[in-house]
């Protein structure tokens, strides 16, 4: 029979429809009961690619004597933390508070009115059902154990990431910068790329902030081993070399055995980090790298109305990284090329996946050798080796495909979108651009109702989200990212009117803080920011830097003046851990190095943007353009000859005549 997720939306919640546990999704009907009955609430959070949760869901879940004990002393209520990122950031804070650690599945063990008492990742089956009655009996003979425990770490999920308000400094330096950079560059790995560590995750941003740092300050070690992780990243196993698109991380430290799902969130990243390394050092790989991860996308995740599913699963027929992992004698398929392509992607007779004894194309340096020996240039390698990805692409399509979550969220749309926008910038193939706009036209029609106010995704038959901090933060900067490339200044104004709605909902002007849930969202247990950046920046870094960028679009000292108090409040925590703070420390390069406000006017103006991506790397810029306009900067500098013009400290050069000339006031 089926339990009370069967007509959910999210693929997560649909997957455990038929569990012997009588699941709720989030909500009144659910909270009622537990308070009703005096029952224990769990709340278990996963998502659909998450291969631990379906291991959980397998042992667990579907286990009768465990779902009676779930049934007989608790509420269960299932979350796609996907879908309620607010209620996962909570939870996600108490057991990270309970046992120093975290993850999904995510399973927390609750009083009826929500505050957490216990908790973890992935438990055992025997381990899960003795939690179970232990804590079920707790309840039953001591609960004022319960409570008082449950007060203090509720307290505690308060103040964790609750910042005093700082003095805001008169100037950042140059050696700010570098008590930042110094401790963070001892964890590198010189050997194999990234940060000693495993497993290792790309974290796009924190190669971002490296890459403009490293021009910056004219810091050729570090950029170095930027473009050498960026290389590793793009040979490794975590890269799909057949179908494009990279996975979420590898297991090891190689970069070789990934977890085979693929986040749209990661992608689109990706695809901007990698345009922008592009554009610093020109490199094929680079480029096949965005083209392949844009085609996967379009190929496998994009949706009819425009807009990008979310991920696909790790697993297939039950098997993690069956859909994508090759034994030796698939290849014959490709006849007399067989060999070379064996060699060439590290196909083996036992499998370079020793584990499983199957394979993972991945690329090694020394593989130059292999294409020098067999006479290709590069530019007929890289013809060839495209002609065998498509004929192994086609071959691999037969497969059982892997589960697709199907939701579409509109911070990881702006995500994609920027990528795609970014890609556009740097490389000039106009279905890029039109895909991003397909996407921004997506994303005003299907996530946005009434006096531009967004929702987390588009609403169904269930319920309506409201966005939270990162659906605005992140729309904003695509539609500013998008204004930028096509100087078409609908953009800027609609990113101008998200930014005031979202200072409307989420800012404690009192605090000086963002909240990460809006002032009229459901009251949770707690109302927290999110200030540390993750895999994706944190939703108060990203807005306060838009803040930034669109206080010099607008002329808008009020988005500065939010902007400067919120990152002052940050500042003083970014040298303790630069990793988990990576976008605040762009922000900070921008402080220190300022931001070269490229205005751009005339007939010509969009090609003259166009030959500057092309001829150079401006890591610290904002553009803006077109023949009319009613932006200050822009404002009496209307002309249909073309001019430019660099501004800096609300001071305009006089205007150049041509993008050489404007390059020589940069320098």
């Amino acid at each position: 029979m089926a339990n009370n997720l069967l007509h959910e939306n999210s693929p997560y919640l649909k997957q455990h429809a038929h569990n012997p546990v009588h699941w709720f999704p989030w909500g009144q009907e659910a909270l009622n009961k537990a308070k009703e009955e005096n029952k224990l609430i769990i709340i278990s959070i996963g998502y659909s690619a998450c291969h631990w949760c379906h291991v959980m869901e397998r042992e667990s879940f579907e286990n009768d004597a465990i779902a009676e004990t779930m049934n007989k002393f608790y509420v269960s209520i299932k979350i796609d933390r996907e879908e309620r990122p607010d209620i996962d950031q909570i939870y996600m804070i108490a057991v990270q508070l309970m046992t120093n650690a975290g993850g999904w599945p995510l399973n927390v063990i609750c009083l009826p009115d929500g505050r957490p008492i216990y908790g973890g990742t992935y438990f055992k089956p025997q381990d899960w059902q003795n939690v179970l009655l232990q804590i079920a009996q707790m309840w039953e003979k001591s609960p004022e154990t319960a409570i008082d425990y449950a007060e203090r770490l509720t307290a505690g999920i308060n103040k964790a990431e609750k910042l005093p308000i700082a003095p805001i400094p008169e100037e950042y330096t140059l050696l700010d910068i570098k008590s930042i950079v110094l401790p963070w560059k001892e964890q590198f790995d010189f050997r194999d790329g990234g940060y000693r560590r495993a497993p290792k995750f790309p974290l796009p941003n924190n190669w971002l902030f490296f890459l403009r740092y490293g021009v910056l300050a004219e810091d050729d070690d570090t950029l170095q081993h930027v473009h050498f992780t960026l290389e590793k990243i793009a040979n490794g196993g975590i890269y799909d070399h057949i179908g494009g698109g990279f996975a979420r991380y590898s297991v090891d430290g190689k970069w070789h055995v990934p977890h085979f799902e693929k986040m749209l969130y990661d992608n689109g990243q990706l695809i901007s980090l990698y345009s922008e390394a592009y554009q610093q050092k020109p490199s094929l790989l680079y480029k096949n790298v965005v083209f392949e991860t844009i085609a996967w996308a379009q190929r496998e995740m994009l949706a009819p109305n425009g807009g990008f599913y979310s991920a696909l699963d790790a697993d297939s027929e039950g098997v993690e990284g069956k859909f994508y992992t090759f034994g030796y004698s698939e290849f014959d398929i490709l006849k007399d090329d067989a060999d070379i392509a064996r060699e060439y992607f590290n196909i083996t007779p036992d499998g370079n996946w020793s584990e499983e004894q199957i394979n993972i194309p991945f690329v090694q340096p020394s593989n130059q050798q292999l294409i020098q020996e067999a006479g290709f240039t590069p530019e007929e390698w890289d013809s060839y080796i495209n002609e065998i990805k498509a004929k192994l692409l086609d071959y691999r399509s037969n497969r059982v495909r892997p589960g697709l979550d199907h939701k579409q969220l509109t911070t990881w749309n702006a995500l994609m979108l920027k990528g795609l926008v970014d890609a556009y910038r740097i490389f000039g193939d106009e279905s890029h651009l039109e895909l991003a706009l397909n996407v921004a036209h997506f994303i005003q029609k299907h996530c946005t109702v009434d006096n531009n106010t967004l929702l987390h995704q588009p609403k169904d038959s269930n319920r309506q989200i409201e966005a939270f901090l990162d659906d605005y933060a992140f729309t904003i900067e695509a539609f500013v990212v998008l204004f930028e490339a096509t100087f078409d200044e609908k953009w800027i104004y609609a990113a101008q009117e998200l930014a005031y709605k979202a200072i409307d909902l989420f800012y404690d002007g009192h605090a000086k803080t963002f909240y990460y849930t809006s002032k009229i969202a459901e009251e949770l247990i707690a109302r927290k920011s999110e200030i540390m950046d993750n895999v994706i920046p944190s939703s108060s870094s990203t807005f306060t830097r838009q803040l930034y960028r669109l206080g010099l679009l607008l002329d808008n000292e009020d988005f500065t003046a939010i902007a400067d108090q919120v990152f002052a409040n940050v500042f003083p925590y970014i040298k303790s851990y630069g990793s988990a703070y990576s976008n605040w420390a762009i922000q900070l390069l921008e402080h220190h190095y300022g931001t070269n406000e490229i205005a751009l006017t005339g007939k010509n103006a969009l090609d003259w943007r166009k030959e500057l991506d092309a001829k150079t790397y401006i890591p610290n810029k904002i553009y803006l353009g077109g023949t009319k306009s009613t932006l200050p900067l822009l404002i009496n500098k209307e002309q249909l000859e073309s001019k430019a013009y660099l501004c800096r400290n609300k001071t305009c050069s006089l205007p150049q005549p041509s993008i050489t000339h404007l390059l020589e006031l940069i320098k």
